[in-house]
């Protein structure tokens, strides 16, 4: 029997409600002008010959790694994505999606980033970067299908630590299943329906980021107006009080393990 996951109380306030549906109507609505204006073909995939700065990533991917395998030594107090963004409880559910944000609404945390400074240089080199973050999956989760919010952002996945049984670990966006490789990377448009599987017995780890659709004028305007009204919504809101929360939790943990070292060298202790 599949179990029904509640909607927290803090989120069913019929304002919020209201918000999101009539957004998701204004956003249907200008999904087609979107794609009328994309340069990029409006497809599920998008191949990487359109976007020659993934090639950075590529390139660079086993510094990427490494530092996703430093910040996982803190695993402990990474959040939950439902802890960062709390509308997305039915997608992530006791911290078996895990994220670790270096860049949030366009913006640099400047304490992830910290930890991940080769990562993040490459990141900022991308055109009109949104947000960016090691996403890692637990061993046996499945992320249900869901659908993204805006055709004016792709999503990119490049492999960092994938199970050995990589078949198994795999996402669909519309129709097309796609493994994860380490080392290897993808572009996609997220409003399409996508799902995920880690059918193995270990963590999958990617880096994920997204950044605006390459577009004619009047789509970028578009798109430009669109982000900014969503920054006074609790869309926005709520996830940019979490980070700063997730952030300073972290610092935290890494002083004290910090401060343990130090004791357990100290020839005085």
């Amino acid at each position: 029997m599949k179990k029904v996951i509640e909607k927290p109380k803090h989120l069913q306030n019929p304002r919020r409600a209201f918000v999101k549906r009539n957004g998701k109507k204004l956003v249907r609505k200008i999904a087609s002008f979107q794609s009328r204006q994309s340069i990029v073909p409006d497809s599920p995939k998008i191949d990487n010959k359109y976007f020659p700065f993934l090639k950075s990533f590529t390139d660079n991917w086993l510094d990427i790694k490494e530092e996703a395998l430093e910040v996982m030594k803190f695993k402990e107090v990474i959040p939950g994505f439902q802890d960062i963004s709390p509308d997305q409880y039915r997608l992530a559910t006791e911290n078996n999606w895990k994220t670790f944000v270096l860049f949030g609404f366009g913006k640099r945390l400047a304490k992830n980033s910290s930890l991940a400074p080769k990562t993040s240089k490459l990141l900022e080199a991308v055109p009109n970067l949104q947000t960016a973050m090691f996403s890692i999956l637990a061993p046996g989760y499945h992320i249900p299908a869901h659908s993204g919010v805006t055709k004016g952002i792709l999503r990119s996945h490049i492999g960092l630590i994938i199970p050995s049984d990589f078949e198994n670990c795999r996402i669909r966006v519309d129709n097309t299943i796609t493994p994860w490789k380490e080392g290897e990377i993808f572009v996609f448009d997220d409003t399409y329906e996508h799902e995920v599987w880690n059918d193995t017995d270990q963590e999958r780890v990617i880096l994920l980021f997204d950044f605006d659709r390459p577009m004619k004028f009047w789509g970028r305007l578009l798109n430009a107006t669109f982000l900014q009204v969503m920054k006074f919504t609790a869309f926005y809101q709520d996830p940019k009080k979490n980070l700063k929360s997730a952030e300073d939790r972290l610092e935290d943990a890494i002083r004290k393990a910090g401060a343990n070292i130090e004791a357990m060298s100290d020839p005085a202790s």
